[in-house]
């Protein structure tokens, strides 16, 4: 891929047009496409949801219309009378029964249980058990729940069962249990009950809180169906994702507590898939061929007054600067052009000015190598000084001709940094001249660890500070004193010169970095090392001026990283 995009730039002009074109496009037509299929699935949902509520209604009427016929049958004379088995005339207590059960009879069947447990009073043909056990079952429930309540039969593909059965215990005027009404629901009331509530496309499964399938449109499947989605429920997945083609909605009845399942097809099933996928491929297939038309034109016109510019370059790479790039565009490209124009016209300019400077830097090398002979003739004009003093014995003119000589040799070295040993040799050579010049009158001590001795500094840093000691602090002193030392800080190397002069003045104390040169005048030895070693180090190293405070005098202390010889950290 890398080797093919670093191709041509023809063809990658092309490639960057047909993907600026094409990827918008497919952006946008994917966006339209999910937002469309997320608006038909909102919209199937909210469908699907007022379906469910629609069934949801239904079981709730069905069942406060069973909650009512047991409110009004509790407390009745004829019936308090004929389940405690004092009632001989039954048509009155059918007539009640019915009377009372009018508005839900053709959803469910209804019977009148004594407290035992027997059956009674129907509104049906009396059922193969007559006896209900009181203990546990539907009465238990109803008895402790103190009204209406349902639990699921055993089996909701059995035929002429009910799947559905209830009880309301019927209280006497005295709080007494006088029996039961109990409400069965067979397959036939349920399909009644719920009918048309919840779409003809879509499918209801009911179970109670056990997942025990009460009804289902598809009897033969309600129990694998409920199995199936009660595992995905307990493999952490949802309702919606529980089956491949459709997606489920539930809802809690809470009085009879039924879950309501609504299974509808899916927006985009397979078939819908497919053919969303062919139209969409189509129109992708024709947006492509636009997009490498419109790209291939583009790319190409583009591309013309890029070759010219691309021809113009190579005839300056082969060092035509006489080539002009004519082009009549008043856009990004011709102006590129005539900037490329002016470029070479510079160039070329530039190119006759360089033969001309570098003809004066040659002379100037030439004075340059010239004016370095003069400090090796110095040095040998000393070193014969020596020997004629040495001849004529006078020692002291020959150890100065030979520390200027050593100091002389030691600037003009090649070496940036030098060992703190060396520094030490230089500056002592120094202080034998001083100590000559002045008669004895300056004394010099150095304390410099053995640790420290082979630490790099900066070539000449010592010598500008006590040169600045000599003439600034103790020059014209009865008896001076320098002295120099060296200390290991805080990781970092500290050499100060202290002096017992007359001290400095106060704008010229702490940090020296803080002055220019211009302030600086008359201590311009301090202002170059000062800059030597911020220029090397950074800005936390430099020198610091201050004054003793254990009598007279000043101490500058240079402060640089401590570094060896071998690179290595001290």
């Amino acid at each position: 891929m890398r080797k093919f995009w670093s191709g041509s730039f023809r063809r990658r002009l092309f490639w960057a047009f047909l993907a600026a074109a094409m990827v918008p496009l497919l952006l946008c037509a994917g966006s339209l496409l999910q937002i469309f299929r997320l608006q038909l699935n909102d919209a199937a949902r909210t469908e699907a949801q007022a379906h469910l509520n629609s069934a949801l209604y239904a079981v709730k009427t069905a069942y406060d219309g069973f909650a009512r016929a047991a409110e009004r049958l509790a407390g009745e004379d004829v019936v308090t009378a004929a389940l405690a088995g004092s009632q001989e005339d039954s048509a009155q207590v059918y007539n009640s029964l019915f009377q009372a059960v009018q508005e839900v009879r053709s959803y469910a069947r209804f019977a009148l249980y004594d407290g035992r447990g027997q059956w009674r009073y129907p509104t049906q043909a009396a059922p193969a058990e007559r006896t209900l056990p009181v203990n546990w079952g539907v009465l238990r429930a109803a008895r402790q729940a103190g009204g209406l309540r349902f639990v699921a039969c055993e089996d909701v593909n059995a035929q002429g069962e009910p799947l559905l059965q209830g009880a309301a215990p019927l209280y006497g005027p005295e709080g007494g249990l006088d029996g039961y009404l109990v409400v069965s629901l067979y397959q036939s009331g349920l399909r009644q009950l719920v009918a048309g509530k919840y779409g003809v496309q879509n499918s209801l499964l009911v179970v109670d809180r056990f997942w025990q399938p009460v009804y289902c449109d598809q009897p033969s499947q309600a129990a694998a169906r409920a199995a199936r989605l009660r595992q995905h429920l307990l493999a952490g997945g949802d309702l919606e994702t529980a089956e491949e083609d459709f997606i489920c909605t539930a809802a809690q009845q809470p009085d009879t507590g039924l879950y309501l399942i609504l299974q509808r097809p899916q927006v985009f099933n397979r078939n819908t898939l497919d053919l969303l996928y062919t139209v969409s491929l189509g129109c992708a297939a024709l947006g492509v061929l636009i997009c490498v038309g419109l790209s291939w034109k583009l790319s190409r016109q583009m591309f013309r007054p890029i070759q010219h510019l691309h021809s113009a370059i190579q005839a300056v790479g082969q060092n035509d600067l006489n080539v002009r790039v004519q082009l009549d565009q008043d856009d990004e490209l011709g102006e590129l052009a005539k900037r490329f124009d002016g470029m070479v016209a510079a160039l070329k300019h530039n190119q006759e000015q360089l033969v001309e400077n570098q003809r004066e830097l040659n002379q100037a090398q030439i004075r340059m190598l010239q004016a370095q002979l003069n400090p090796h003739f110095l040095c040998n004009t000393l070193d014969t000084m020596k020997w004629i003093s040495k001849i004529n014995q006078v020692p002291q003119v020959a150890v100065m001709s030979t520390d200027l000589a050593d100091i002389l040799r030691f600037c003009i070295s090649p070496e940036e940094f030098v060992p703190l040993r060396r520094e030490a040799e230089i500056l002592q050579r120094y202080m034998e001249i001083q100590h000559i010049r002045m008669s004895g009158a300056i004394s010099f001590r150095l304390d410099l660890p053995e640790e420290l001795a082979d630490c790099l500094t900066p070539k000449m840093i010592l010598q500008p500070l006590v040169e600045n000691a000599v003439l600034h602090g103790v020059d014209g002193a009865e008896h001076g004193e320098i002295w120099v030392r060296a200390r290991e800080t805080g990781g970092k190397l500290q050499i100060q010169v202290l002096d017992n002069g007359r001290g400095l003045p106060e704008e010229l104390l702490g940090p020296y970095a803080c002055r220019d040169r211009e302030l600086s005048r008359g201590h311009l030895g301090l202002y170059n090392v000062d800059t030597i070693l911020i220029k090397y180090y950074g800005e936390g190293f430099g020198l610091y001026l201050e004054n003793r405070t254990d009598g007279p005098g000043a101490v500058v202390t240079a402060t640089l990283p401590i570094r060896r010889e071998e690179k290595a950290q001290c």
